[in-house]
């Protein structure tokens, strides 16, 4: 069936249609929760190049960057060099509710932001990612406590959410002029600091089979990296959004509480990732210099997959 209407001068099409394989949801459903948190969700997009994650129906969900020729004349871009796949691409700037619309009608169901906003780094992430198993969820609030300890003993201080999957993210404001390979380093750092206080628990290991069970502190969102913004729906089974908790109530929620049917009724007329966020905060100097004593992760990891692989070229 096709309902059409059109708000803020987009026309909205196809809006009873499922938004994908077992979100619980139409695409009415993904516009009408955008539209609602539009004023919350828009800041934290605001000015910075963004990717979204699509699903035409039928489709596997697939990661835009570019954005299409056919996107209308006032939705502003940004052009930046994507490390990843070695070309230019030219990203969308979500800074009105009328793009959000029409990013909602052309089902754009998760939001990914660069984590710097013209040339500038914003803030510190670190991304908790746990095992597979039952209890993953509850493993990354753990190991975000020890982020959290780590941040409080550096004069830091960060705010939390979910990831709207199993994991945890949490996002530490830095000050404007913050160099990025500084920034980098402190994030390097700050992750082996935390898993040390509980290195049962957490791991900084880059390689998976290297990881035990344990939860990944991953330090490699520096730089031209993304994370899903908070207030963003997933494409996942029951369409969940990343939201945020404040510290002490971590321990109390899991990710399906917070989803495309409830998310904004709970966030009523605040905006809790705004409120929970502190000031921008210069790096100590020792956090920066350990970490630049610390190999970065990709490259560290690239390097030990081709010793391991000419091992076990060696052995056969």
């Amino acid at each position: 069936m096709t309902s059409d209407e059109a708000r803020d001068g987009v026309a909205l099409t196809n809006l009873d249609q499922p938004l994908f394989d077992g979100a619980g949801a139409t695409k009415r459903d993904l516009v009408d929760y955008l539209d609602a948190v539009s004023d919350r969700i828009i800041p934290v997009l605001r000015d910075r190049a963004l990717s979204v994650m699509r699903v035409r129906p039928g489709q596997e969900p697939f990661m835009q960057k570019n954005l299409p020729k056919y996107a209308p004349a006032w939705v502003e871009t940004v052009s930046a060099w994507a490390e990843a796949s070695r070309r230019q691409v030219t990203y969308a700037l979500c800074n009105d509710r009328r793009t959000l619309l029409w990013f909602a009608n052309q089902r754009a169901v998760e939001y990914h932001p660069a984590l710097f906003a013209g040339d500038q780094p914003t803030h510190m992430v670190l991304d908790l990612d746990p095992p597979g198993n039952g209890d993953a969820f509850d493993l990354a609030v753990r190991a975000a406590f020890l982020v959290r300890q780590a941040l409080e003993d550096a004069g830091l201080a960060g705010a939390v959410k979910t990831s709207g999957a199993k994991g945890v993210h949490v996002f530490v404001p830095v000050a404007a002029g913050t160099a990025m390979d500084d920034l980098a380093a402190a994030t390097r750092a700050l992750a082996a600091r935390a898993e040390r206080i509980d290195p049962a628990l957490a791991t900084t290991a880059f390689i998976r089979e290297d990881r035990a069970g344990k939860v990944f502190i991953d330090s490699t969102r520096a730089g031209g990296a993304t994370v899903v913004a908070a207030y963003s729906p997933r494409v996942r089974p029951g369409t969940p959004v990343s939201f945020p908790v404040p510290w002490p109530d971590l321990d109390r929620v899991a990710p399906g509480d917070f989803t495309l049917h409830t998310a904004a009724g709970l966030l009523k007329d605040a905006d809790p990732w705004a409120e929970a966020m502190p000031a921008p905060q210069r790096l100590p100097a020792d956090l920066i210099e350990e970490g630049h004593t610390i190999p970065i992760a990709r490259v560290q990891a690239m390097h030990e997959g081709k010793r391991r692989a000419r091992a076990r070229r060696a052995e056969e």
